[in-house]
């Protein structure tokens, strides 16, 4: 269980803490406005182009030998995001991400030492049923983080995230700059269906 050393603590108005306080509190950390209207329009641009540059793959389920490609599972299209690509919008989301997971593990002890993110698209009529996120072979995925580019965003628009809690069901809009987290053996979930283009990245952090 995450917890915090008080004496570590920050700003209380800070993103990154209330991430943490709302992870502590409901298994499921959340920031409305970790990206700013900016940042997060230059990485949805660079999706729209990826799209268009038909760079965007069919993304599958399990790893290794054992990958899997259904989209009656999973519909979405990614890229992975690499610091080697040079773009200057994917490396101010690294920096961005880099302090996080320092405040993290200076706050929390959680001891991640690296990530991975891709670019993910969901077309109108795709979804992803439910799943966790932690390869049954492979445990190095501690934490599961999306950020969502998806400007006004409204409810018949659907593409919510679904969550499961050990008691009820959380629903969360895929709001532009929102960021969810979360443990990525604990908690199952599922991308409702779309209507629309909605857009994020998801990745993990890793031990």
């Amino acid at each position: 269980m995450l917890s915090m050393d008080k004496t570590e603590q920050g700003n209380p108005e800070s993103d990154f803490e209330a991430i943490i306080d709302s992870y502590i509190k409901t298994k499921v950390g959340i920031s409305d406005s970790f990206l700013d209207t900016v940042l997060a329009g230059h990485l949805k641009n660079n999706i729209v182009q990826l799209q268009q540059q038909q760079k965007l793959e069919g993304a599958s389920t399990g790893n290794d030998a054992g990958r899997i490609q259904n989209n009656q599972v999973r519909g979405d299209t990614i890229y992975w995001l690499d610091r080697k690509h040079n773009d200057m919008y994917e490396n101010e989301f690294f920096d961005r991400m880099d302090a996080f997971v320092l405040y993290l593990n200076n706050s929390c002890y959680t001891g991640i030492t690296s990530y991975e993110f891709h670019y993910t698209l969901y077309e109108p009529g795709t979804f992803y049923k439910r799943h966790k996120d932690q390869f049954k072979n492979d445990s190095s995925r501690q934490f599961s983080i999306i950020n969502y580019l998806n400007e006004d965003w409204r409810l018949e628009d659907g593409g919510e995230l679904l969550i499961q809690l050990p008691n009820e069901e959380q629903l969360i809009a895929p709001t532009n700059g929102k960021i969810v987290f979360f443990k990525s053996n604990e908690l199952e979930h599922e991308v409702l269906y779309t209507t629309k283009n909605r857009m994020s990245i998801t990745g993990w952090l890793k031990k």
